[in-house]
C-alpha cells in the first residue's frame, strides 16, 4: 500500500487543540470514531517503520497545517460526509449544506437570481450571514477561482458530487490559517482519497405538485497502480434541473397588490372596484384582489391619472375604458419560480509516491454550467430614460424613445384627437420575444505539487503551484435598442404619399424600418428586427498561485511537544468584462455593465505552533495554547499590510470534558471589483426625496431641494416638482478602499461523558465585530445627506461628495444615483451554537445515530457612520435581512445489515418579514393613537395589524431509505429513495417575493420525491 499522503492529510480530517479553540461546536460521526483510535504499538518494530507509524498518526484538520495524534482528536467542526450528504436526496450541494447546517444560509441560487443578470445559475453559500465575499470556499484546503468577477464566491455547482468525500465547515475568522475573505469562516470541501472500483450512480426526482425536476448521473472510478505507489481517482457528474414556473404553482398565479392604508387603518388590496385606493382586505375576498400592469402588447394610449381612462387594444380593437386593474397584464406569470440549470462536472487527481520521501500529487477539475432565465418581453413608454456611454469621451448620457407625433401616419384619428401634438404610450414589445438570459459557465481548476518528510519523518514539506479559470458568457436576448426605436416611431409618409419611412434620412440610410406599435402584433418582424438588440457580457477570471509550508515539532515541553507550521504564499488574481451586441454604448433596455480589467497579487507569509502547557496533572489532563500569524502584502494601493492572528486555549479537564476559548483577528482585502469597478448599471426601487416640492412645503429636505435650478424652475411653472425618478443607480469601485478588520471570540464545552457512551454535546458562544465594513449607502442614505443632513447643500460638483452622486437631468428628473463602496460599517453578531451527537449499537437490531445541530443569534448589528454621527440598527430577527433569531436541524439515522434508514428535520423560528414595513406600521399607530388622544373624527378606534409581516414557525420533515444488495464477482447494488418535506410545508403566503413563496422555505419546490440507484464494482 502506498504512503498516506501528508498534504491530503492535513487538510482533510482534524486537529485537536487549535480546532477546538477554534472553531464552532459541530461534529460528525466519522470523526468520533477518529477520536477513538488507540495509539499504535510500537515496541520491537524496526526504527524506519516505528517513523512511519508515527508519520501516519499524525493528523490535521481544516483551520491548521499542525501535527496532531490522532488518539487526542475531538474535532469540532460543522461536518457532512458523503453518506449524508446521499440521504438528502438533493442535486445541490449548497442546498444541501442549507438543510443541513443552521450556520449556513444561501448565497446565489436557481431560486433566488432570477432577477440577477450575472449570478443566474451560480449556487453559493453564506456563513453567519456575513456575505460570500466574506465567506471562503476550499477545495482539499486550496483557494481556487472564484466563479464572479464581483467576488470571491465558489459556486459549489462546479464540483462533481462524486468527487466529495465531505463537507467541513469552521465559522468564524479564519484569515490567520487562510488568508484575506475567511472573515465568517472557510467551507472545505474534500475530495475522496481512497475510494476505489467503479461506480454509476443515477438519481432523479421531482415535486409531487409538479416541476422542480431533478436528474443526477454519476461516474466515478478509483485505483491504485504502480505496485501501490500510485493512485488515480476520477469522477464526472452530469445534473439537469428542470426548473418551476408561474404555470406550475397555483400560488404564483395569484394577483395581490398589499399595502397598509394609514388613513382608514386597514390592510388593503388593489381591486378593479378600487384601482386607484384599493379596499380594506376585511371588505372583500382573495378573488378581488389586483395586480396588473398597463405592460400590454396592443399599448396604452393617453394613460390617465392613478392609470384609469385612456385608450387601450384589445388585440386589434381600439378602446377607451383603459382601467388598468380590470384589463391590464400579470407580468408576474413571465417569472421562473426555479431556473432551469445543466451542469457537466468532470475531475481526475492523482498522487505518485516518487520515493519513500517524496510524493507528487496533481488534480484538475472542469466545470461547464449553463442555465436559461426567461422573463417578460421588454415594456417601455415615451418617458422611460435609458443610459448611453460615449467610449471616447468616456462621458454617460441618456435617451429616450420619445412621445410619438400626432401626425405620425400609424396613428389613429381617435387617438389622434385625444390630445394634443403628440402621443404618450405605454406598451410591451411582445412581436421582439421574451427577454432571456443565457449563461455558459467554463471552470478549470487545477494544482500539482510536491510533498514529503525530512529529518527522518519528523516535519513534512509541501510546495505546489495552482491554476484557474472562469469564464462566463452571457446573453441576454431580445431587448431593446431605444435610439432605434425612437428613430422607428418616428414615421411620415414618403413623397408618393403613400409609403410610410422613418422621418431621419440618416436612419433611413442606415436600414432604419418604420414601427407601428397601435394594437396588438402590429410591429412587422422587420421592425422587430430593426429595433431588438442582443447583448452580451464576457467575464474571464483567473488565479495563480504558489504554496509552500513545513510542519513538524519544534521541541518538547514537559507536557508534550511543540508542533509548528511555517510557510508562504503567492497569489495573482485577475479578471476582464468584455461587453458586445451594443452594451458598450448602451441606449439598450439592459444594465448597463462596463468592461474593465484589473489584477492584483499578495504576497503572504504564515506560522502556527500549539505550545502543551500540562499534561496529566490534578484538574488538567491537557492544557494547550494555540497561536498563529499570517502577513500579506496586497499591490492595491490603499491596502496597507494586512495582518491576522490567532491564539487560544484548550483545557481539557478530565477525559471528556474540555473548555477552549479563542481569540482571532482577521482581515479582509478589497476585491478587484471593490477597487476597479467602473459605474455598473442597475436599477433599484427609490423615492426621490425632492417629489412632490412647492414652493411652501415643508417635507424633509425640501429647503434645499428648491436650491436646485431645475426644481425651482419646474415649481415656477408648474407649481410642484412630480418629474418621477427613473430608479437608475449604478455602483462604482473605490480605489480608496482599505482592509476590513474583524474580532472574533469564541467559549466553549464539549463533553463526552463516559456514563453514556457514544454521547458527545458541544456549546460554543461566538462573538465577531468587523470594523470598517466594506459597505454602500443606501440611495435613501444619499439623498438624505444631500438634502436633509448636517452637511451643507451643494450643487453636483462641489463639497458635499453625496450630492455629487446624483445626477439631475434638464427637468430636474434623478436619472442617476451613485452607489459607492466605503469603508463605513461595523458589523457586529453573536450567538451560540449546540451540537448533540448519539450513536448506540443494538448488535444484532442495528445502530442508532442521531445528530441535532442549532444556533441561536443573539444580536446581529450594523452600524453605519453618517454626516450626523453613527447610527446603529439591529438586522436580527427580520427576514428581509435573512437573520433569524433560532434555527436547527435533527436527524435520526438507523442502519442495521443492507439497511439504512434517516429521518431528518428542520427548524426555523419566528421572524418578522421587513423592519422598514414594521417601523411604517409603528408610526402609523402613533399617529392614529394621537388623533385618538385629540378626539378626532378620523381617529379609527380599533385598527388593524399589519398583514404578512409575520412568518411563524416552519418545520419541515424528510425519510429516505437506502438498501445495498451484494452482486456476482464483487458487484454492489444500492437502491435508494425517499421523501423531501414529507407534510408538503410550503410556507407563510408571501405577497412579495417571487410566485409568492419565501424563498428560505422550500422555495415553492413542496414535497419532493427522489429515486436513485447506485452500482459499485
Amino acid at each position: 500500500m502506498m504512503k498516506r499522503n501528508p498534504i491530503s492529510i492535513a487538510i482533510n480530517i482534524a486537529l485537536a487543540g487549535g480546532v477546538l479553540a477554534f472553531a464552532p461546536a459541530i461534529f460528525a460521526a466519522d470523526s468520533a470514531k477518529e477520536s477513538n483510535i488507540n495509539k499504535p504499538e510500537t515496541q520491537n518494530v524496526p526504527v524506519e517503520q516505528e517513523v512511519k507509524i508515527r508519520a501516519d498518526e499524525k493528523i490535521t484538520v481544516t483551520g491548521s497545517r499542525l501535527r496532531r495524534d490522532s488518539f487526542s482528536v475531538a474535532t469540532p467542526l460543522a461536518t457532512m460526509d458523503n453518506e449524508a450528504i446521499e440521504d438528502t436526496g438533493l442535486g445541490s450541494l449548497a442546498e444541501i449544506l442549507i438543510d443541513e447546517l443552521p450556520q449556513v444560509s444561501v448565497g446565489s441560487s436557481n431560486s433566488n437570481s432570477q432577477s440577477n443578470i450575472t449570478a443566474t445559475g451560480l449556487s453559493t453559500i453564506d456563513l453567519r450571514n456575513l456575505g460570500t465575499s466574506r465567506t471562503l470556499t476550499l477545495i482539499d484546503g486550496r483557494r481556487v477561482v472564484s466563479n464572479s468577477h464581483s467576488s470571491n464566491a465558489v459556486s459549489l455547482s462546479t464540483i462533481p458530487t462524486g468527487m466529495v468525500k465531505k463537507v467541513e465547515i469552521i465559522t468564524g475568522g479564519a484569515s490567520a490559517a487562510y488568508g484575506s475573505d475567511a472573515i465568517a469562516g472557510v467551507v472545505n470541501i474534500i475530495t475522496q482519497q481512497d475510494k476505489e472500483g467503479f461506480s454509476f450512480k443515477a438519481r432523479g426526482g421531482e415535486s409531487v405538485e409538479g416541476g422542480a425536476k431533478e436528474f443526477t448521473l454519476d461516474l466515478n472510478y478509483g485505483s491504485e497502480f504502480a505496485d501501490g505507489r500510485g493512485y488515480v481517482y476520477m469522477s464526472s457528474t452530469y445534473d439537469k434541473q428542470y426548473g418551476l414556473t408561474y404555470n406550475d404553482r397555483k400560488r404564483a398565479q395569484q394577483q395581490e397588490s398589499h399595502s397598509y392604508d394609514d388613513e382608514r387603518m386597514c390592510n388593503q388590496m388593489l381591486t378593479e372596484a378600487q384601482p386607484k385606493d384599493g379596499e380594506c382586505m376585511r371588505d372583500i375576498t382573495q378573488a378581488d384582489w389586483r395586480s396588473l400592469n398597463d405592460a400590454i402588447p396592443g399599448g396604452v394610449f393617453h394613460e390617465g391619472k392613478s392609470s384609469i381612462g385612456g385608450f387601450w387594444y384589445e388585440g386589434q380593437t381600439l378602446r377607451d375604458d383603459w382601467v388598468e386593474e380590470k384589463y391590464g397584464r400579470d407580468t408576474d406569470q413571465f417569472v421562473m419560480l426555479k431556473i432551469p440549470d445543466e451542469a457537466i462536472n468532470t475531475a481526475i487527481k492523482i498522487d505518485f509516491e516518487l520515493t519513500d520521501d517524496i510524493t507528487f500529487y496533481g488534480q484538475f477539475q472542469h466545470s461547464l454550467n449553463k442555465s436559461f432565465n426567461t422573463k417578460a418581453p421588454e415594456s417601455e413608454d415615451e418617458s422611460d430614460k435609458v443610459i448611453t456611454y460615449d467610449p471616447v469621451t468616456g462621458q454617460f448620457g441618456e435617451v429616450i424613445m420619445g412621445k410619438i407625433s400626432s401626425s405620425n401616419p400609424y396613428v389613429p384619428a381617435e387617438i389622434a384627437a385625444g390630445g394634443g401634438s403628440s402621443i404618450k404610450w405605454d406598451r410591451s414589445f411582445d412581436e421582439v420575444g421574451n427577454i432571456y438570459t443565457d449563461n455558459e459557465r467554463n471552470t478549470i481548476r487545477s494544482w500539482a505539487g510536491l510533498q514529503g518528510t525530512m529529518f527522518d519523518g519528523d516535519w513534512d514539506w509541501d510546495v505546489s503551484v495552482g491554476y484557474g479559470k472562469f469564464t462566463q458568457e452571457q446573453l441576454r436576448g431580445n431587448e431593446i435598442n431605444t435610439i432605434n426605436a425612437a428613430y422607428a416611431l418616428d414615421a411620415e409618409y414618403a413623397e408618393d404619399g403613400v409609403t410610410i419611412q422613418c422621418a431621419d434620412e440618416a436612419a433611413r440610410a442606415a436600414g432604419c424600418v418604420p414601427m407601428n406599435v397601435f394594437g396588438e402584433g402590429s410591429i412587422t418582424p422587420e421592425a422587430a428586427n430593426y429595433i431588438r438588440a442582443n447583448p452580451t457580457i464576457d467575464t474571464e477570471v483567473e488565479q495563480l498561485t504558489f504554496v509552500g509550508y513545513m510542519a513538524g515539532d519544534l521541541f518538547e515541553l514537559p507536557a508534550g511537544s511543540v508542533a509548528s507550521a511555517f510557510g508562504f504564499e503567492f497569489r495573482r488574481d485577475s479578471q476582464k468584462v468584455t461587453t458586445g451586441g451594443g452594451a458598450v454604448e448602451g441606449g439598450i433596455t439592459f444594465n448597463y455593465v462596463p468592461q474593465y480589467s484589473g489584477e492584483m497579487d499578495v504576497a503572504e507569509l504564515f506560522g502556527e505552533a500549539a505550545f502543551p502547557l500540562l499534561k496529566d496533572v490534578v484538574g488538567a489532563k491537557s492544557l494547550t495554547a494555540e497561536v498563529s500569524a499570517r502577513v500579506a502584502d496586497y499591490s492595491a494601493k490603499g491596502v496597507d499590510l494586512v495582518t491576522s492572528y490567532r491564539t487560544g486555549l484548550v483545557w481539557e479537564i478530565v477525559d471528556g470534558y474540555a473548555v477552549r476559548a479563542n481569540w482571532a483577528k482577521a482581515q479582509r482585502a478589497p476585491s478587484i471589483d471593490n477597487l476597479l469597478s467602473p459605474p455598473a448599471g442597475d436599477y433599484d426601487r427609490f423615492d426621490d426625496i425632492c417629489y412632490d416640492v412647492t414652493a411652501t412645503s415643508t417635507g424633509a429636505g425640501h429647503d434645499n431641494c428648491r436650491k436646485e435650478p431645475t426644481i425651482a424652475k419646474a415649481i415656477a411653472e408648474d407649481g410642484q416638482f412630480d418629474e418621477p425618478d427613473n430608479g437608475y443607480s449604478p455602483g462604482v469601485g473605490n480605489e480608496e478602499l482599505f482592509e476590513e478588520t474583524a474580532n472574533t471570540v469564541t467559549f466553549g464545552i464539549t463533553m463526552a461523558p463516559s456514563f453514556v457512551e457514544g454521547l458527545r454535546i458541544a456549546v460554543d458562544y461566538y462573538d465577531i465585530k468587523i470594523e470598517d465594513a466594506l459597505s454602500t449607502y443606501s440611495n435613501d442614505n444619499i439623498m438624505e445627506y444631500c438634502y436633509n443632513s448636517d452637511l451643507a447643500w451643494d450643487e453636483r460638483g462641489g463639497t458635499n461628495t453625496f450630492c455629487n452622486d446624483l445626477k439631475r437631468d434638464e427637468d430636474g428628473t434623478l436619472i442617476e444615483v451613485m452607489q459607492r463602496d466605503y469603508n463605513v460599517d461595523e458589523i457586529s453578531t453573536s450567538g451560540i451554537d449546540l451540537a448533540i451527537e448519539y450513536v448506540y449499537d443494538f448488535d444484532k437490531l442495528g445502530s442508532l445515530k442521531l445528530k441535532t445541530d442549532w444556533t441561536h443569534v443573539i444580536d446581529w448589528t450594523k452600524t453605519v457612520q453618517s454626516p450626523s454621527g453613527s447610527v446603529t440598527e439591529n438586522y436580527e430577527g427580520y427576514y428581509d435581512n435573512d437573520i433569524y433569531d433560532t434555527q436547527g436541524s435533527a436527524s435520526v439515522t438507523w442502519s442495521i445489515d443492507d439497511w439504512r434508514v434517516r429521518w431528518s428535520t428542520k427548524y426555523k423560528g419566528p421572524i418578522t418579514v421587513s423592519q422598514s414595513a414594521e417601523e411604517s406600521w409603528n408610526d402609523d399607530m402613533a399617529a392614529n393613537d394621537e388623533r385618538c388622544a385629540e378626539g378626532s373624527d378620523e381617529c379609527i378606534a380599533n385598527p388593524e395589524s399589519l398583514a404578512f409581516n409575520d412568518i411563524g414557525s416552519y418545520i419541515t420533515h424528510s425519510l429516505s431509505v437506502s438498501y445495498s444488495l451484494a452482486l456476482p464477482k464483487d458487484g454492489d447494488l444500492r437502491v435508494f429513495g425517499g421523501v423531501n418535506n414529507i407534510f408538503d410545508n410550503q410556507g407563510d403566503y408571501s405577497p412579495d417575493e417571487k410566485g409568492h413563496y419565501y424563498s428560505g422555505y422550500g422555495s415553492s419546490v413542496g414535497r419532493f420525491v427522489f429515486l436513485g440507484a447506485e452500482f459499485k464494482f
